[in-house]
C-alpha cells in the first residue's frame, strides 16, 4: 500500500498539522517504508506457530514475574465525583454527543 502525496495532505489536514513540501516529501517516504516492512512482515507465513508469551522463552524457558493483582489504593469514587456536575448510581452522566 503506497501512499501518495495527496494522501499526506489529508493525513496532515486531519491531523491539523502545517507541513512544508519538503517535510510532506519527507513524511511520505518514511510512511511508504513503514508500509513496506509491514508488508514483508505481513507475507511470512506464521501458522502453525505458537504466540511466545516472551522474546526470549524462544531460546530459554522465562518465567513470568506478574504482580499481584490486589488494589492498592482506597475507593474514594464519591469523593472524587462530588465535582462532577451530575451522577447517577455511581456513574458520571455527560450529554448525549451521539444522535
Amino acid at each position: 500500500m503506497a501512499l501518495t502525496p495527496q494522501d499526506i495532505g489529508r493525513i496532515a489536514h486531519l491531523a491539523r498539522l502545517e507541513l512544508s513540501p519538503p517535510e510532506s516529501e519527507r513524511m511520505l517516504t518514511q510512511l511508504n517504508g513503514f508500509f513496506s516492512i509491514v508488508e514483508k512482515m505481513q507475507a511470512v507465513d506464521t501458522s502453525g506457530i505458537k504466540p511466545l508469551p516472551h522474546p526470549v522463552a524462544a531460546i530459554q524457558d522465562v518465567q513470568l514475574r506478574l504482580a499481584a493483582d490486589v488494589a492498592s489504593e482506597p475507593d474514594q469514587r464519591e469523593a472524587n465525583q462530588r465535582s462532577a456536575p451530575a451522577v447517577e448510581r455511581g456513574l458520571f452522566l455527560v450529554p448525549k454527543v451521539i444522535e
